[in-house]
């Protein structure tokens, strides 16, 4: 069955984002020197651009949520809130777990494809990032120096020390997932920075 390419364009031209703006411009059909499959491809390259937009604007989002999530996890483990007593640290706990279930209740998930030495090596990341926030809870200084030894495994650009396992873990993540890994360890120690400046007072 053939498919007017112009029935496509009269269909979806119509259709607009979330800016308001059309999705497939309207001037497919007023250009008699392109053939039928330029027009195709133009309707599918126009629409892939899209695609590729919301997928930054949705790992946007995601980078959001995980700053977010970082940030209520330092304030559980800040001394302060030890310090308070009875009803007064018992309605700030409640109120913590309040606001984690609130952003948990966002979902954002952008599909990285991985092969399977990919998905390993991205495990053992997370995993010795996990160990770091595990090291926090016992030992400030030790986890703060730990993380900025991570950082300098992620930058072919430092001088300092570095893992040599967490770095050959992370060159074997995609090229997304060490961007994603990169942001996270330097949100993660904005907020050791934090927490030790909190502490002080």
């Amino acid at each position: 069955m053939f498919i007017d390419p112009m029935e496509v364009a009269d269909m979806y031209s119509p259709s607009t984002s979330a800016s308001g703006k059309g999705i497939i411009p309207q001037t497919y059909g007023n250009d008699s020197d392109m053939s039928t499959k330029q027009r195709v491809m133009e309707i599918l390259d126009n629409l892939e651009s899209h695609v590729e937009k919301l997928r930054r604007d949705a790992t946007k989002l995601e980078e959001e949520k995980d700053v977010i999530m970082g940030s209520l996890d330092a304030v559980k483990l800040l001394p302060v809130l030890n310090d308070l007593q009875g009803l007064d640290r018992d309605e700030a706990q409640q109120y913590l777990e309040r606001i984690i279930e609130r952003c948990h209740t966002v979902a954002v998930n952008v599909y990285t494809q991985r092969d399977q030495s990919q998905e390993d090596a991205l495990h053992q990341v997370n995993q010795q990032i996990d160990h770091l926030i595990v090291l926090l809870k016992a030992d400030h200084e030790a986890a703060r120096a730990r993380c900025l030894i991570y950082m300098n495994s992620s930058s072919s650009q430092s001088s300092g020390v570095t893992d040599k396992h967490f770095e050959s873990a992370l060159l074997g993540c995609t090229i997304d997932d060490q961007k994603r890994v990169k942001k996270r360890l330097l949100g993660l120690l904005k907020y050791l920075d934090k927490m030790g400046i909190v502490s002080e007072v």
